[in-house]
This record gives C-alpha cells, sequence and structure tokens, in this order.
C-alpha cells in the first residue's frame, strides 16, 4: 500500500510539472510573436491604422508602418539602421535636412514612423518624425532624399469655462476640466492690465475660446476669442477686433488691453519683494531702500522684455550677476538682474519687441535664490512700476466703431450669459450671519 501511495505520488507530481511547463509555453509564445510582429512592423500596427484610409498621406493597405518613440541617447543612425537603411543615406540626411528640420533636434519621447513598402523585400521608403500633434517632417528614404514638412489637419472647436480663483487660475481651470493651458492664453491676454501675481481669492472669470483636435483626440488650446476677468471687485472685459492693422483686445468701450508694457516681467511666478525704501537685505543683513521688484520662479524660467525698445547693457556685474537693462523711449528704462545667463543675440544696439525672451531666472551676483530683480526707470529716477501709470495704446479706429460695437455686444452677451457659481454670501439668519 505504501508503495502504491508513494507511485500515485510521484505520478501526480510529474502531471503537475506538465501543466505548468505547458501553462508557460502557452504564456510564452504569443509575447514572442507579438515582439517579432512589433519590430518588423505588420499585423499588430496595421490593426492600429485600420481605422483611416491613409497615415501622413500613404495609403494604408499600400505600405507597411513601424511606429515607436525616441529613447533616451538614442540618434537617428540608431533607429534607422536597425531598419537597414545604408549608412550612407543617413549621413546625407544629416547633412541635408538642416534647412527643413535638423535631426539633431530629434528629442527622446517623440513618435516617429518607418515607412516600408508591403513586399517580401519590406525596403525602407520614409522616415517621418512628428515634433508634436500636429506637425510632422517627412524624410524620403530613396535615392532623390526629398524633405519637407507637413501637418495633420486640425479641427478647431469652441468652447466656454467660467471659474472661480479658490487658491490660483491653474487650479481654478483643472476644476473645469480645461487645460491650464489656458492660463498662459489669459495671461497673453491680459498682460497690460492685470498683475497675475496678484489675483485674489474670489475673482474669477468667464472665456470663449478654441480647443484644437487631431482625428477627435485634444491636441491643445487655442485662441481665445473673448473674456471677462473679474479681479479687485471690477469686471475686466476682452474682446477681440481686427482693428485695421491685425487682431488686438480692447475692452467695452473700444479702448485697447495692450498697455506700453507688460505688467511683469515673467508670465508666471512669485512676488518676494516689492519696491520699497526700507528693506531688510537678506545677503548683506543690513537695512537699505530696495528700488525693484523680485518675482521668484524657477531657474531657466524665461524673463520677457516688458516693452519695445533698445538693449542698452547686458552683461555681468559683481552684485547684479547677469543682467539686461532696455531703453524703451527718452522717458523709461528697464532692467533685469541675477539672469542664470543673457539670451543669445542680446548685446548693446540690438532692438527687442515686447514679449521677446531676453534672459532666464537665475541667482547670479547678490542673490539668495532664483529670481529676477525688476527695476523700471522714468525720467531717469527709479519708480515702483507697479503704481506706475502705463500709458495706454490706440483704441478702435473711430472709422469702425461701428463695426466694433455690434460684434461687443454679441460677445458680451454671450460672456453675460455663461453661468458661474459666484463666491458664497453670508445669509443672514435669526439677526445672525452664517457662512
Amino acid at each position: 500500500m505504501k508503495g502504491n501511495r508513494l507511485v500515485y505520488t510521484l505520478l501526480g507530481v510529474v502531471a503537475l510539472v506538465f501543466t505548468v511547463l505547458l501553462i508557460l509555453c502557452e504564456s510564452e509564445s504569443p509575447t514572442t510573436e507579438k515582439s517579432m510582429t512589433a519590430l518588423h512592423g505588420s499585423d499588430t500596427l496595421k490593426s492600429e491604422f485600420s481605422a483611416p484610409d491613409s497615415l501622413f498621406g500613404f495609403p494604408v493597405d499600400s505600405f507597411d508602418f513601424y511606429q515607436s518613440e525616441i529613447n533616451r541617447n538614442e540618434f537617428l543612425a540608431d533607429i534607422l539602421l536597425a531598419h537597414d537603411v545604408e549608412y550612407q543615406t543617413i549621413d546625407r540626411i544629416a547633412k541635408e535636412s538642416k534647412e527643413t528640420f535638423d535631426v539633431r533636434y530629434l528629442r527622446h519621447g517623440k513618435k516617429y514612423t518607418v515607412v516600408k513598402s508591403k513586399d517580401s523585400l519590406a525596403t525602407p521608403l520614409y522616415f517621418i518624425y512628428e515634433p508634436n500633434a500636429i506637425d510632422f517632417v517627412v524624410y524620403e528614404l530613396k535615392d532623390s532624399l526629398r524633405i519637407y514638412k507637413d501637418a495633420r489637419e486640425v479641427e478647431i472647436r469652441t468652447r466656454e469655462a467660467a471659474g472661480i480663483i479658490r487658491s490660483s487660475l491653474f487650479e481654478a481651470l483643472q476644476d473645469q476640466e480645461v487645460s491650464p493651458a489656458l492660463a498662459m492664453e489669459l495671461a497673453n491676454v491680459y498682460a497690460w492690465t492685470i498683475d497675475f501675481y496678484r489675483i485674489q481669492k474670489n475673482d474669477f472669470f468667464k472665456v470663449v475660446f478654441e480647443e484644437r483636435y487631431v482625428d477627435d483626440e485634444f491636441v491643445g488650446v487655442g485662441a481665445v476669442k473673448t473674456a471677462l476677468f473679474h479681479h479687485g471687485g471690477a469686471d475686466f472685459y476682452a474682446f477681440k477686433f481686427d482693428n485695421t492693422t491685425g487682431e488686438d483686445f480692447f475692452d467695452e468701450e473700444g479702448n485697447s488691453l495692450r498697455k506700453a508694457f507688460l505688467k511683469s516681467p515673467l508670465k508666471f511666478g512669485r512676488l518676494t519683494s516689492g519696491y520699497t525704501m526700507k528693506r531688510f537685505h537678506p545677503v548683506q543683513k543690513r537695512w537699505k531702500a530696495h528700488l525693484g521688484t523680485d518675482y521668484a520662479a524657477p531657474k531657466g524660467t524665461p524673463i520677457l522684455a516688458v516693452g519695445d525698445g533698445v538693449v542698452s547693457e547686458a552683461k555681468f556685474s559683481r552684485y547684479n550677476g547677469n543682467y539686461v537693462k532696455i531703453r524703451h523711449n527718452s522717458t523709461y528704462t528697464t532692467q533685469y538682474l541675477h539672469m542664470s545667463k543673457i539670451a543669445s543675440g542680446m548685446t548693446p544696439g540690438k532692438a527687442v519687441k515686447q514679449g521677446e525672451v531676453i534672459g532666464y531666472v537665475g541667482s547670479t551676483g547678490l542673490a539668495t535664490g532664483p529670481h529676477v530683480c525688476f527695476r523700471f526707470w522714468k525720467n531717469g529716477k527709479q519708480v515702483n512700476h507697479r503704481t506706475e501709470p502705463m500709458p495706454p495704446s490706440k483704441p478702435v479706429d473711430p472709422n469702425m466703431m461701428d463695426e466694433f460695437m455690434k460684434q461687443m455686444e454679441v460677445a458680451k452677451k454671450q460672456l453675460d450669459d455663461i453661468e458661474t457659481i459666484l463666491p458664497e454670501q453670508p445669509v443672514m439668519q435669526e439677526g445672525k450671519a452664517t457662512a
């Protein structure tokens, strides 16, 4: 009996081992087949493209496609050599692509596609690089070696949104399931009228804007069409209108929202120290005047020229670090201190435009952390730019005012009709205020 039990036990163990091995073999075979399929870009990838008739303008039924993303430290040669493209062809692409799209700028994480002939040779015919969700660059791998840019068809959809500032504009947009990129667009619209470093709790906004879609997939925020920003107890309307010289934003009376200077040299950041005649210096450990405004931001954040002008200084000094000084006209001059580096081309005599990047946030010179110290001169005297009344830009052309008013009234009604939950007001109950 004991012998029989031993035999049965051994048979059971053998059966169990055989079953486990069978399961492992079955589970491994699809993985191996799939990896080979992905390597050669056939059935698996073709099923992914079964919906459209063409991809990048190439008929799906006439070619095989291999798609992937560029790995870290992977170069064009690494990609194409794996697809049997001759090194001489790769070298020619590198040399001849510079005017269209230099292959040295291929970036990690970006998508690419290799298009091959649909036959037993599987000849690589095209390499396609996607720098973003819309644009793509085609490198023809034939003898002609043609290189050209193209773009997917973009669908523009108009959307409305509204929100209340509880902690930040970014968070308010996220609460409405709107891309935070819209905050940058609103900052551009209101750059001359609202200081986004001083947004207050319970400020609110309404906005009509565009969203961009490719093949029904959201790819980014488009232009703002009209907006209302309630800030500091006042309503700031923005209506886009073509004022003969191009589209710009105007208030409900036709006054331009664009002023001579931006409110800040950074789009977003944190105001850490204002203009004052007495401040305890964090490095020198003594009280002294601070005739500028400090905006803290991560190192490398772009610093913008607040107005058109000409660079008068761009250099390094012991206390200011790397800095740029701009003369805007006979009245106004601005200066930007403690840059990590000065933007390329910023030399004395260089003409700059409002909003142009002139350098990057750093902590060079006498600074404890990354920030830009922004200084503002009027008639040779440093003043507080945050309290200085800024000269306005041109209003709507009088000859076009009737057309503007018609468009404005329609847009204003659309904004006013957008529902938003206003800040809660105290409710009086039995002589007491309750929130």
